[in-house]
């Protein structure tokens, strides 16, 4: 097991990514994956697994605060199954409830406005959902 990980937050119009390394605990925000209706390019999604190589996927699960579900929820499962069914590869679903809270409060610290761009929120949303999973301790 290589400890990489690589988490996506899953979007209509924009896919953030991050990888991380189990060992440090640690996640790096990477380029954000343009969509279309939630659709990405495939083929950024290989490149990506190619060049990680990731023992585990690990994909945002968005969750009403109160824990239920709501419509982007099946759309982020069925992201979660395509990559599975496409690439074999493992996937866990995290709750994702305040990543991009987080993640627009982080970059809004160290860059105000100016950093606050769609890609550059959803990647490092996808930095807090990974963070979040390696704190569980997983």
């Amino acid at each position: 097991m290589s400890g990489t990980l690589l988490a996506f937050d899953f979007g209509t119009r924009s896919i953030g990514v991050a990888i991380g390394q189990r060992i440090t605990g640690t996640a790096r925000p990477l380029a954000a994956i343009k969509a279309q209706d939630g659709t990405p390019d495939w083929n950024v999604i290989a490149r990506l697994l190619k060049e990680w190589q990731p023992e585990t996927v690990i994909v945002g699960l968005p969750l009403n605060m109160d824990g239920t579900e709501q419509p982007l929820t099946a759309r982020a499962r069925n992201f979660a199954n395509k990559i599975h069914g496409r690439f074999g590869v493992p996937i866990t679903l995290h709750d994702e409830r305040l990543s991009t809270v987080e993640a627009r409060a982080g970059l809004f610290e160290h860059g105000g406005f100016r950093a606050l761009n769609k890609g550059s929120v959803d990647s490092a949303s996808a930095v807090v959902i990974l963070e979040s999973y390696f704190e569980q301790g997983y």
